[in-house]
């Protein structure tokens, strides 16, 4: 099976601050994949590497075999990130906003695709409206749609639940795992543990910019949660996270 995300001995330093060391990844087509870690442990500059808005200081990063580094108009068109901040123009409707998208990548005549984005995340009724009128989840819906306009096979979301209301979460991982059974491959960060235990089929966890575990959600679910098991008392990944981070 094709790697949709290979990552080999990525390295990024901020001055004296290693974000990345040595980082190595295999994300196959189609999986729904986790990436894990608390804060500052190096999950956004590996997607800023991927998304082509920063440079590593040594490795290498592919996007459905196309180099990031050197061929980034082609990894772009095949990448869609879901921004962990809500950024926005405000002086354009929705539609005009998915227009313009749509334009970044050479695409014209989207509308009928546009509309069925716009259905499946419940923004028809606010097709017409500007940007700044919307709520917080609708822009974060809007997010979501913009990284979808050019039909990517890879989408990148970073905390795309993060402050949103319980309805909208569970309405956008609908969504979202429908186009997994699709065939799109998915790469989550989130600080919702137990969104990724049900999601994600591996995960992989970041520590000071170091991967500390990678395996089958079930795989450290049972390595992990062993002795919780044997007493009788339900694991979850947050027990899992915890130890892995305190280094048991």
């Amino acid at each position: 099976m094709q790697s949709a995300v290979l990552v080999e001995h990525l390295s990024k330093s901020y001055g004296s601050l290693q974000a990345l060391k040595d980082v190595s990844l295999d994300i196959k087509e189609g999986e729904f994949f986790g990436l894990l870690g608390p804060n500052g442990a190096g999950k956004t500059t590996l997607i800023s590497i991927l998304a082509g808005l920063c440079r590593p200081d040594s490795g290498r990063a592919f996007i459905m075999g196309t180099n990031v580094q050197t061929n980034f108009i082609e990894a772009r068109r095949l990448l869609g990130v879901v921004p962990q901040e809500l950024v926005f123009d405000p002086f354009f409707t929705v539609r005009e906003t998915l227009r313009f998208q749509s334009g970044y990548f050479g695409i014209r005549n989207n509308d009928d695709w546009i509309d069925e984005i716009m259905t499946h995340l419940d923004l028809t009724s606010k097709a017409n409206s500007n940007m700044r009128s919307l709520s917080g989840g609708m822009k974060r819906r809007v997010l979501v749609a913009q990284a979808l306009v050019h039909r990517p096979p890879v989408i990148v979301l970073d905390e795309p639940t993060a402050g949103v209301d319980v309805e909208l979460r569970q309405s956008l991982w609908k969504f979202i795992s429908r186009l997994n059974q699709d065939g799109h491959t998915i790469l989550l960060t989130t600080h919702y543990l137990e969104e990724a235990e049900y999601l994600c089929g591996r995960i992989a966890m970041l520590k000071s910019g170091q991967v500390v575990a990678l395996d089958t959600t079930q795989n450290l679910l049972a390595r992990y949660g062993s002795h919780k098991a044997q007493a009788g008392q339900e694991v979850d990944l947050e027990d899992v996270f915890i130890q892995i981070m305190a280094g048991e």
